[in-house]
């Protein structure tokens, strides 16, 4: 099934932080109402609702819907790990492209400090042995080391130096102190990246996300309700592709997966790496980011440490990328993470970015991989 004719009408956000004070009922509300703000449409219009949300408890869409107010939408509840706001935006897409509601929306929403999330996955895991051997067999070591890990590799067998990583914290920080609803709003030096506390040997605190609370949302609809409302330059849904891990013998399948579920975005959307003019990956950690660039075809195999040092994923660089701060700077709610890439990608397709804005932004595409094994990649273009 493809996404023809869907188009985003309208995205909302809710800064990224940690708030103490602030349910993640509350971060959704905020961030559908600022998306319904945004298209110009009304909640009573909305005929389905797809809420991304990892570990805030059950039913999260059906308790910001209690809020928003009960108009007969159809609600569903999406759990993919990080990649619960993307495949939350998926699903709205295609419930557009199927003809099942004119206008669709999707919302993320994060609460990631201890007492919520925390205790949720606890009481996942069961507890004593049961949950150690739930670990076992899931796989889910600390992300910290798997990613330290795939960081030692590379530096192995590219001779890779963490100087490299820390310049893509530095840049993603830069980014995320242009960006109003970003966690942290503060620009980094290189001394202070690779000053900061080691967390797994080579990734140091600042070459890691911080776990944040948020919410975000897009409204998506089709291209004649898009041109009635008319608020803004039409920003059209070229692609969307979601695809899990087949087995292979791999230490880490991340970035393999990420090149065969772009292989699938790029035909659908008909276009290729050199069409983009920014992207969005998901970087949780400095390193990661730039095992994408190659997964996504933007330089060659080996070529990423290249690209970093010339500055070519930065501001006024040849293709931006994590234009908004990424989840370095920006931060990662896990719920709205995805959804978060979408508005900053359909803000810069509009022209409307401010001072992160990319000159002459037309095509854009949104990298997520989820934990389990699960990538999803959006292609966006204004009309």
């Amino acid at each position: 099934m493809t996404v023809d004719d869907v188009y985003v009408a309208g995205v909302g956000m809710d800064r990224f932080g940690r708030f103490p004070d602030k349910s993640f009922v509350d971060h959704g509300v905020v961030a559908a109402g600022a998306a319904l703000d945004d298209a110009g449409v009304e909640w009573r219009d909305v005929g389905a609702l797809y809420c991304g949300a990892a570990g805030v408890g059950l039913i999260p869409g059906n308790r910001v819907v209690e809020e928003l107010g009960r108009n007969g939408a159809e609600i569903v509840n999406v759990d993919n790990a990080s990649a619960s706001g993307a495949s939350a935006f998926r699903q709205a897409c295609l419930a557009v492209a199927e003809g099942r509601t004119p206008i669709a929306m999707a919302v993320g929403v994060g609460k990631m400090q201890r007492d919520a999330f925390g205790a949720n996955m606890a009481a996942w895991l069961g507890g004593g042995e049961a949950a150690v051997r739930k670990l076992v067999a899931t796989g889910m070591i600390q992300p910290a080391a798997v990613f330290a890990m795939v960081a030692r590799r590379r530096m192995h067998e590219t001779g890779c130096d963490p100087t490299i990583f820390a310049r893509v914290a530095v840049k993603s920080h830069r980014h995320g102190a242009l960006n109003p609803y970003s966690h942290f709003q503060k620009e980094v030096t290189l001394d202070e990246v690779l000053a900061s506390r080691m967390v797994a040997d080579p990734l140091r605190l600042l070459d890691c996300c911080p776990t944040s609370d948020g919410g975000a949302a897009a409204i998506v609809t089709t291209r004649a309700v898009a041109e009635r409302l008319a608020r803004h330059p039409l920003v059209r849904v070229l692609a969307s592709q979601a695809m899990s891990d087949i087995h292979l013998d791999e230490p880490w399948g991340d970035a393999i997966l990420t090149r065969a579920t772009a292989a699938r975005a790029y035909e659908e959307a008909g276009v290729g790496p050199s069409d983009l003019d920014l992207f969005q990956v998901h970087d949780a950690f400095s390193s990661e980011e730039i095992e994408y660039y190659e997964a996504l075809d933007i330089c060659g195999p080996g070529e990423a440490e290249k690209l970093v040092l010339e500055g070519a994923t930065e501001l006024g660089g040849r293709i931006p990328c994590n234009t908004d701060g990424g989840l370095l700077s920006r931060g990662h709610p896990l719920g709205p993470t995805g959804l978060a890439q979408i508005w900053e990608t359909v803000v810069q397709l509009r022209g409307q970015a401010g001072p992160r804005q990319v000159d002459g932004a037309r095509t854009g595409l949104i990298q997520l991989i989820g934990a389990g094994n699960v990538c999803l990649i959006h292609i966006l273009q204004r009309a």
